[in-house]
């Protein structure tokens, strides 16, 4: 297979540029131009093209890409402009910034200029920043000659980073690069406007409506401090967090910050009427969203944007600005996103969701065998928690009681605190006092006290590596440590960068350093990344078992949605299911399964 390294060099202006709008927006903008390609076969010259759209598309057609790997710096762009403005779909798509990402971690810069730097292979150029408001022809030939030379070079240095970066960069993370690619470069979806529209009227409908029940000012609504006014009129304190920015306290009025998220519960309905005004005005994301939607339709099918190792555990993550990683899906109104989404004519989709699989990965990996047993089993273990907390028989447990044993279940194996506990209840509008919370957890822990037993052996580990030991820890030892990070079974390694620690009131408080600073880290935070990391590797590896027959569309969490023919829907949703039932060879004994939904839109396969 050949080996095709690529660079477009676009044109780009002051207001048409992909700081200003997204790459799906950018490359299919009427106004978006190709000056020149650089392309260099195999470990040849590099050669720059530049010329009209038509010798541009002859060049590149010129190329057997049937049996051949496209790789460029950030493919989820160049690979989007080679398949949708000139009709050319790889054998496979490889990426360096993807590579960068997985190998070096998020916490650190993945731009070419960067990483050639780390590398020492050269030095980027500057060239492009003579280029802004440049069409082709506005080039003289000494600047289209040097701008030529300015691609060739980026092109040089990422061939010369996937020899280094890719020559012992696991196999099989490298065609879950090409599978997640696929989803944004060959995109399959299509969006309904009819329903886009009418859920954008509606929404800001809703939020005018909010805003003139609450009986407040915009100004009011807007201003922190303000709003923290009216709180206090109404005899609520207002919520308050440390600032990751100031380390100062600050009001937690964001939409995802607990203490706010719980008075959406408050039992006075003028406090929920103010807070809902406050998150319809403060928030326009699901207006911003459903416009770039419409926008999307307007333009053709919805390429799904989705980074590769996006987050620390490996997980992936939303990207180009219409995160489909966390559209909403509660309510008629809430799914209207999900909704839109539709299959292609002829089509359905089919919406596997891996059930449990942290709690099933937690109870494997520390050895937990009653609870293990309990899920291989296919037991209820949110009734079975429920009947120990509750001191009932399991056939007795109430659908409240199974929802306190469920979130026990769900978010107790990560070492949380009875008051964090109680906390996490009452935004789900489940009121228990501190005390009921302290009895729970602790109910928890003795009857799981393997788990807790590993919250101790991932703190141990932690000092380990501040010592610069090795060792293992995990069911058959699966996760190996050294040099500050854990070895995954992907092969791949999770980065605890710069692991620090001090003297606390409790004992060793560790730290290691993120893009926002130092960030606190301690034995049950490291047990739920290995989980999550667990967790995602052995999605990434029943989502290559899908893939050999049906394409994935899209993922979020810990699902995979694909695109399957109607006349082989039931044989496609079997074998969708056998797929994320499959339990990896390294992880032999851990009891994995799944439920699926179908769905002629993404919103109907719940």
């Amino acid at each position: 297979m050949d080996l095709i390294t690529l660079d477009f060099e676009t044109y780009y202006d002051k207001d048409f540029s992909l700081r200003k709008m997204t790459m799906e927006a950018y490359i299919r903008d009427p106004r978006f131009e190709v000056i020149g390609v650089g392309v260099k076969l195999n470990s040849g010259e590099t050669e720059w093209a530049s010329g009209t759209h038509e010798q541009i598309s002859r060049y590149l057609h010129s190329f057997d890409w049937s049996n051949a790997m496209l790789l460029c710096h950030n493919t989820l762009f160049d690979g989007a402009i080679i398949s949708w403005l000139f009709d050319i779909q790889p054998r496979v798509y490889a990426d360096t910034l993807c590579i960068a990402r997985a190998l070096h971690g998020v916490e650190v810069g993945g731009s070419l200029h960067v990483l050639s730097k780390r590398y020492n292979i050269g030095t980027k150029g500057t060239e492009i920043l003579n280029a802004v408001g440049k069409r082709r022809e506005d080039f003289t030939p000494e600047e289209l000659s040097r701008y030529g030379d300015y691609c060739v070079n980026d092109v040089e240095l990422t061939y010369k980073l996937f020899m280094l970066m890719g020559k012992n960069f696991p196999k099989q993370e490298m065609r879950i690069i090409d599978m997640t690619l696929r989803m944004f470069t060959e995109p399959m979806l299509d969006l309904d406007i009819g329903l886009l529209q009418e859920h954008l009227d509606n929404t800001i409908k809703i939020k005018e409506d909010l805003i003139h029940s609450s009986g407040v000012t915009r100004e009011q609504l807007m201003s922190n401090p303000k709003f923290a006014e009216l709180l206090v009129s109404m005899n609520v304190d207002p919520p308050m967090k440390i600032s990751l920015t100031t380390r100062k306290e600050t009001y937690a009025f964001a939409k995802s910050d607990e203490g706010f998220k719980a008075l959406q519960e408050h039992e006075d309905p003028r406090v929920q009427a103010l807070v809902t005004a406050r998150l319809g005005t403060k928030s326009t994301l699901e207006e911003s969203r459903t416009e770039r939607f419409i926008g999307i339709a307007k333009r053709g099918l919805i390429p799904i944007p989705v980074r590769y190792y996006a987050a620390h555990t490996g997980r992936w993550g939303g990207d180009d600005k219409i995160n489909i990683q966390n559209l909403p899906s509660r309510g008629a109104n809430g799914k209207k996103l999900k909704s839109s989404i539709i299959a292609p004519v002829g089509y359905t989709l089919v919406d596997c969701d891996s059930s449990q699989i942290e709690a099933r990965v937690l109870a494997w990996l520390a050895g937990e065998d009653n609870l293990v047993k309990a899920f291989a089993n296919n037991e209820d273990v949110y009734v079975k928690m429920a009947a120990k907390i509750y001191h009932v028989k399991e056939k007795d447990v109430t659908k409240e009681q199974r929802f306190v044993g469920k979130s026990t279940i769900l978010g107790a194996g990560y070492g949380m605190g009875a008051v964090r506990f109680a906390e996490q209840l009452r935004a789900f509008g489940t009121k228990i006092e501190v005390d009921e919370a302290r009895r729970i957890i602790s109910i928890y822990r003795d009857t799981n006290w393997r788990i807790a037993q590993f919250w101790r052996e991932c703190q141990n580990m932690l000092v380990s590596m501040s010592r610069g030991e090795a060792g293992a820890v995990g069911t058959n030892n699966l996760l190996t440590y050294r040099d500050n990070s854990i070895k995954l079974p992907s092969g791949l390694r999770m980065r605890y960068g710069d692991l620090n620690y001090e003297q606390g009131e409790r004992g060793l408080e560790f730290s290691y350093m993120t893009r926002r600073g130092r960030t606190r880290i301690y034995g049950g935070k490291v047990t739920e990344n290995v989980c999550q990391a667990i967790a995602r590797c052995i999605m990434g590896e029943q989502m290559l078992a899908i893939a050999k027959r049906y394409k994935p569309v899209l993922t979020v969490h810990d699902s995979v949605v694909c695109c399957v023919p109607d006349d082989e829907l039931d044989e496609a949703r079997q074998y969708i299911e056998d797929c994320m039932s499959t339990t990896p060879s390294w992880a032999e004994g851990m009891p994995i399964t799944c439920e699926s939904g179908i769905g002629k839109s993404y919103g109907d396969c719940e």
